[in-house]
């Protein structure tokens, strides 16, 4: 839901957002919509029912400046009647359901409606949120409003600007509003995540997680920035990024973008424990196999669940072949896992992955893995088996998943 002071923001940025308030209708804002409560309505016995209006608001920047998606609305209540007793015509979409926050648990929606305005003989969208809210009450509420005049009146002065804790992001997350998946993009907000190792797959694990609502990110690796690595990681290159440490450069692309990312110019070992308070889970992302074996005893020590990465590519006189690898360490199977030998606890000889840097979309790819399984995990995608061990072979371009049973 908007935070008081985003409520004003919305009012303030748009006429006609401000003119409904104004006017009297009961309005909030929730998981990127505009509610309007105290919609009244007749049922078939033309007994006196309320409901709520919900509209879809589309960020045009920034600054709370806002438009429509549609001419179609939500309704949570019964589909409305007329006077003579019937649902009202030509409005009807079918049913539908929206997540709302805790905060408009008592809007519960029901059905899509939608009706075009007619001008001049022909279908119009509507000009403003103004319009179509008035044109959509007027269909609703205007048979309850002459059968109940004392009584059914839908300009309250009720609008809400209460509000729960407030978004990391810096901006609306349109596109979780738009494909109406709040409720299960609220599953991740509680995670304080690490990254240990921001190099390829860290980096694109890191920009594929700063999307995520999860409360803190926190980045380490104490490398430099340097030409190769804007060769195998997102965003774009900043000549005056070279040199600098990797851990400042990521810091300095996102921390406009969202509040909680946290990310350090340090080395993980079995020693850095303090740096993990708090983390809920964590994702290993490095190449050298010595590293990997002291921050396994951290993590296992600490009970933290991971996945860890890795990627394994040969050239034998032609195209390129190989590996890439996520398995998912839960913390009550940690340890023999990690004595299956899945991953390298050992520095070996160097491989090509270490000097071909040509390959983002691998890295990207072997982040993407690594982060869908992660939210599995959370219930955000189904999970029809719970896999431990992904490999992904390059020859045929299949994913092959293990459980932990069948490794």
């Amino acid at each position: 839901m908007a935070s008081v002071s985003q409520f004003r923001k919305l009012v303030s940025r748009n006429q006609d957002i401000a003119k409904l308030v104004e006017t009297g209708y009961a309005v909030t804002f929730d998981s990127g919509w505009m509610i309007l409560r105290d919609i009244p309505y007749l049922d078939q016995h033309r007994e006196l029912h309320w409901g709520a209006i919900a509209t879809k608001l589309v960020p045009v920047d920034g600054a709370g400046l806002v438009t429509q998606e549609d001419h179609t609305i939500l309704f949570a209540g019964a589909h409305p009647c007329g006077l003579d007793g019937l649902t009202i015509p030509a409005i009807d979409a079918g049913k539908h359901e929206l997540q709302l926050s805790s905060a408009c648990a008592d809007v519960v929606v029901q059905r899509r409606f939608s009706n075009k305005p007619i001008v001049g003989g022909v279908h119009q969208g509507f000009a403003n949120f103004f319009d179509k809210i008035e044109s959509y009450a007027g269909i609703i509420a205007g048979p309850a409003m002459e059968v109940y005049p004392d009584r059914a009146k839908p300009l309250t002065f009720r609008s809400v600007e209460d509000a729960p804790e407030p978004s990391v992001f810096r901006y609306q997350d349109s596109l979780t509003s738009k494909a109406e998946i709040s409720d299960l993009s609220n599953k991740l907000q509680g995670d304080i995540i690490a990254i240990i190792g921001l190099g390829g797959t860290g980096a694109y694990t890191l920009d594929y997680m700063v999307k995520t609502p999860v409360r803190e990110i926190r980045g380490f690796d104490g490398d430099d920035f340097h030409v190769h690595n804007a060769y195998r990681s997102p965003g774009q290159l900043d000549e005056k990024e070279l040199g600098l440490r990797k851990a400042a450069v990521y810091q300095g692309r996102y921390e406009s973008f969202r509040d909680g990312v946290r990310l350090v110019s340090q080395y993980v070992d079995a020693d850095s424990a303090s740096a993990f308070e708090g983390v809920t889970f964590a994702f290993v992302c490095v190449d050298k196999g010595s590293s990997r074996s002291g921050i396994f005893d951290l993590l296992i020590g600490l009970g933290i669940p991971f996945i860890d990465v890795g990627m394994g590519l040969k050239r034998a006189g032609g195209p390129l072949s190989g590996m890439l690898r996520a398995t998912y360490f839960p913390p009550e199977k940690a340890q023999s896992m990690r004595e299956k030998g899945l991953a390298e606890m050992h520095d070996g000889p160097e491989n090509l992955y270490r000097t071909n840097v040509q390959i983002a979309e691998l890295n990207a790819f072997n982040a993407a893995l690594a982060v869908m399984r992660f939210k599995q995990l959370r219930g955000f995608y189904t999970e029809a088996e719970s896999l431990s061990h992904l490999l992904f072979d390059l020859a045929d371009l299949k994913i092959v998943g293990q459980t932990d049973h069948e490794i």
